[in-house]
């Protein structure tokens, strides 16, 4: 069997009053279409098709990566509409699954199990149940076999308490599905071209009607509004968090955390509360992370202890490093075995060797900075000239009093040390002390400034 998926993005999305087109607002740190891109990868999809309208412009920019057929609705006339501007594109036989850009949650195993009841003489559609079925087609049964969908506008006060409800997932194979949509008409309350239609003319066609029912009505959620998107959200995330506690770590409290992108985490790490994770994230084994950090693309090995309200972008951790509280690692930061940084201390573009440390009060850019290396409050390297960056070189074994500017470019030396409240501006040699301070004097009679 080959499989074709049409997704419809053509929606305004008017009720969340943003410029930006519904199906770009990000759930879980990516677009809602991407969701639903990426499900339609799972299922092995031999082609996909994206049916835009409003914004589409935009969708091409965010989502040029995909590999998939955009298809232009030029006017929104209706789901029927919709499917009929990529369904000629398809060959007679494929299947065909229709999914929306707006529904993110929904998961393989159950279109899986949609798409495997669909024959020659079989069309699949996936219903649920709902206590308030209020502004869903209603679904339509004569001897237990479904009849036909009738819209809330459609239908009548008997209809309108049926539970039994359309998501409009629906698979078939193409060539029926042209036949069909050729028949469709907009003779009804909306005056559009209804998909749902396509269940009435399979039922006269002596077709049958298999229906399945995902495992959480929150599969088939879609998104209309900001509330919608925030209530998605927070499920979306009790389920990355499930699934990570399942694995052997441990969160403290999955109701406040934030993965926005992918995140793995080795047995017997612990998460405390309001963490975020963008992007790529890998932790080791036995890691802790406190509460309130931020981690952005960064691998943290084994052993390592992230103190509360660290912020780290674009680094690496090794084995059983530690790091804050307060502390920012920017972009290019490596930290080597054993080595630790304290709170308030900033590193960019920086290697922090095996047993090094910067305890607080801090700034390291543009460093090579070697092992058993002692870094004193208040060091400053002076990477930027204005115009250029620089770079410090600090070899083994280094001690940096407190309160030293290194100018770069400058080298200290192997297991040289820097008397606190110097500013170096050549090469430090090894194993010998320097240091650039003038005589401690007090000048007689000297007043502050004061206010008039």
């Amino acid at each position: 069997m080959k499989l074709s998926v049409i997704i419809l993005a053509a929606g305004q999305g008017t009720r969340m009053n943003s410029a930006v087109p519904k199906v770009m607002h990000e759930l879980a740190g990516k677009p809602l279409l991407e969701h639903v891109y990426l499900r339609s990868l799972e299922l092995g999809a031999t082609d996909i098709h994206i049916v835009y309208g409003h914004g589409g412009e935009h969708l091409h920019e965010y989502c040029s990566q995909f590999d998939v057929e955009w298809v232009l609705q030029d006017q929104q006339l209706g789901t029927a509409h919709a499917v009929q501007q990529a369904s000629p594109h398809i060959p007679d036989d494929h299947v065909v699954l229709i999914l929306y850009g707006d529904v993110p949650l929904i998961r393989s195993e159950t279109l899986n199990q949609l798409i495997s009841s669909v024959t020659a003489d079989t069309i699949a559609l996936l219903t649920v149940h709902l206590e308030d079925p209020t502004g869903y087609g209603r679904i339509l049964r004569a001897g237990g076999e479904v009849v036909a969908i009738v819209e809330q506008k459609d239908a009548n006060e008997q209809q309108r308490a049926i539970t039994e409800v359309n998501t409009g997932v629906l698979a078939l194979q193409a060539g029926y599905l042209n036949n069909c949509l050729r028949k469709i008409d907009n003779n009804n309350a909306q005056g559009e071209y209804y998909l749902t239609d396509v269940i009435e003319l399979a039922v006269q066609d002596g077709k049958r009607v298999i229906t399945s029912q995902p495992e959480d009505t929150s599969e088939v959620e879609g998104v209309n509004d900001r509330i919608q998107l925030a209530k998605l959200e927070r499920i979306k995330q009790q389920q990355l968090a499930e699934a990570i506690m399942l694995k052997g770590a441990s969160i403290a409290d999955p109701a406040r955390i934030d993965i926005r992108g992918e995140l793995d985490v080795g047995v017997d790490s612990f998460i405390d509360v309001n963490c975020v994770f963008q992007g790529k994230v890998s932790i080791g084994k036995n890691v802790s992370i406190g509460a309130g950090c931020i981690i952005i693309d960064s691998t943290i090995a084994d052993g390592a202890v992230i103190r509360p309200y660290t912020i780290m972008e674009q680094t690496r951790i090794q084995h059983k490093v530690e790091v804050g509280p307060f502390a920012r690692l920017r972009p290019g930061t490596s930290l080597e075995d054993n080595s630790k940084v304290g709170n308030f201390v900033e590193v960019k573009n920086t290697r922090l060797g095996a047993g090094s440390k910067a305890n607080h009060l801090t700034y390291l850019g543009d460093a090579e900075i070697g092992e058993k290396v002692n870094i004193g409050a208040g060091t400053i390297t002076c990477n930027y000239d204005g115009a250029y960056k620089h770079k410090t070189i600090i070899k083994d074994g280094a001690f940096i009093g407190s309160d030293t500017q290194l100018i770069a470019p400058v080298t200290v030396g192997e297991n040289s040390t820097i008397g606190a409240g110097s500013t170096i501006t050549r090469d430090a040699e090894d194993h010998e002390l320097t240091l650039s301070r003038t005589e401690q004097k007090t000048i007689k009679g000297w007043k502050r400034p004061q206010k008039r």
